[in-house]
């Protein structure tokens, strides 16, 4: 078994649909740093899940993806990092393939999602997450993990960013969500199925998923926990419907810090969670 690899990854790169990647980077974490730890994690555990899904019925192994590994990312230097991440991204998707983002903090997403609108103007992001993220900037700083969906604002403009799961952010975000600039369905997923049919189906859509949208007594293991979460499942069937009826074309998967979570179930969650991912995208 290669655990330097997530489980069932195939050996070829050429047949693969989805491409992973991870960027082990959280120089711009608020509070409780340890997100770079987490693609590594996520691999290594993963031999301790199976391949099989019941809930979709579908195995890892009928569908071949690759995982290209880790990106070798500087401290600090967040414009850096993000410029290396994008580079990536842009070799997936010139391949044909879809990139699947690994974190590391939030604000890796920027540099997928900066790659993902250059191929893709008309794009679309689905966000789920604890915070809003919508800061223009955090003590000064516009490029941290606070700012990353401002940031993905600035690039797409009014209406294009759909939020869900959010629960915290300051009172500017909260205005900034109502007065239009993007839709926000704080703590709930209840208006999921309207966005999806709302969006067109051949649309280009960017799902970010910060793991950090789940209950802490489910997943404990991230930097920044908020109570008043999702259920796993909850998460992995809103994951499915919108894989299934949506042309996703780039997602990530971020905030794992699993030195937070000695038990180790945040990251054996986060491993069945990925695994989900993979094979609804392959729906």
């Amino acid at each position: 078994m290669n655990y330097t690899t997530f489980i069932a990854s195939s050996e070829e790169y050429a047949p693969s649909r989805v491409v992973l990647f991870g960027a082990p980077y959280d120089s711009t974490t608020s509070f409780r740093p340890g997100t770079r730890f987490g693609p590594t994690a996520i691999r290594s555990e993963s031999f301790g899940i199976e391949t099989y899904s019941p809930l979709q019925d579908r195995d890892l192994e009928d569908f071949p993806f690759f995982d290209s590994g880790d990106l070798e990312l500087p401290f600090g230097a967040p414009d850096r990092a993000l410029e290396m991440i994008e580079t990536r991204a842009e070799e997936i998707l010139e391949a044909g393939k879809i990139p699947f983002l690994l974190g590391g903090e939030h604000l890796v997403t920027l540099g997928a999602v900066r790659a993902v609108a250059k191929r893709h103007p008309d794009l679309h992001i689905i966000h789920f997450d604890a915070h809003a993220d919508l800061r223009e900037d955090y003590l000064g700083v516009r490029l941290s993990h606070a700012c990353v969906m401002r940031r993905c604002h600035d690039l797409l403009g009014d209406g294009r960013i759909f939020q869900f799961g959010i629960r915290s952010g300051t009172r500017e975000e909260f205005a900034f969500m109502r007065d239009g600039h993007v839709v926000t369905e704080p703590f709930s997923d209840a208006t999921l199925p309207q966005v999806v049919e709302l969006i067109p189906p051949d649309a280009p859509v960017y799902l970010t998923i910060d793991m950090d949208v789940l209950d802490p007594s489910a997943f404990p293991g991230t930097g920044t926990p908020e109570a008043g979460g999702f259920t796993y499942r909850q998460l992995v069937a809103d994951v499915v419907r919108i894989c299934g009826q949506l042309n996703v074309v780039g997602i990530d998967n971020v905030e794992l810090a699993p030195t937070l979570d000695p038990t180790g179930r945040s990251t054996a969650l986060a491993c069945t969670f990925l695994r989900e991912c993979l094979l609804a995208l392959h729906s």
